[in-house]
């Protein structure tokens, strides 16, 4: 294979890639929506409870600061959960849970979020 060739199968692997990555809306087999065992009305409710909006913008929720940490708008279609991990359910939930294992020193606290608070607030944020 020459170089010319082998460059072209390179940006066609790369492209699918990132098609694939753009693609990537979160999603379950089961019918029971993108984030199993959830229900993102009590995530709505939880996101004022832990008190997120303090620091995000969160689309349906009154926000206190728009600057602190990103907006939260469209979180379905972003490719990264903190610029770190893939955005997929699973991700998001340990995101919420515990970020500063995942990003020590990361701007976002440990809130104590519960496993079925994150998966509401998860829930919530693929359903906006």
């Amino acid at each position: 294979m020459n170089v010319r060739r082998a460059a072209i199968a390179v940006a066609a692997v790369a492209t699918l890639l990132a098609v694939a990555a753009c693609d990537h809306g979160p999603g379950t087999t089961d019918g029971s929506g993108p984030v199993p065992r959830s229900d993102p009305d009590a995530g709505s409710a939880a996101i004022i409870e832990y008190g997120c909006a303090s620091c995000h913008t969160v689309p349906g929720v009154q926000s206190v600061s728009r600057t602190i940490g990103p907006d939260l708008t469209g979180f379905d279609d972003q490719i990264y959960i903190a610029g770190q991990l893939p955005n997929r359910p699973e991700e998001l939930i340990r995101w919420i849970k515990n970020p500063q294992d995942i990003v020590p020193g990361t701007a976002m606290p440990n809130m104590g979020v519960t496993e079925q608070d994150a998966r509401d607030i998860a829930a919530y944020l693929y359903d906006q």
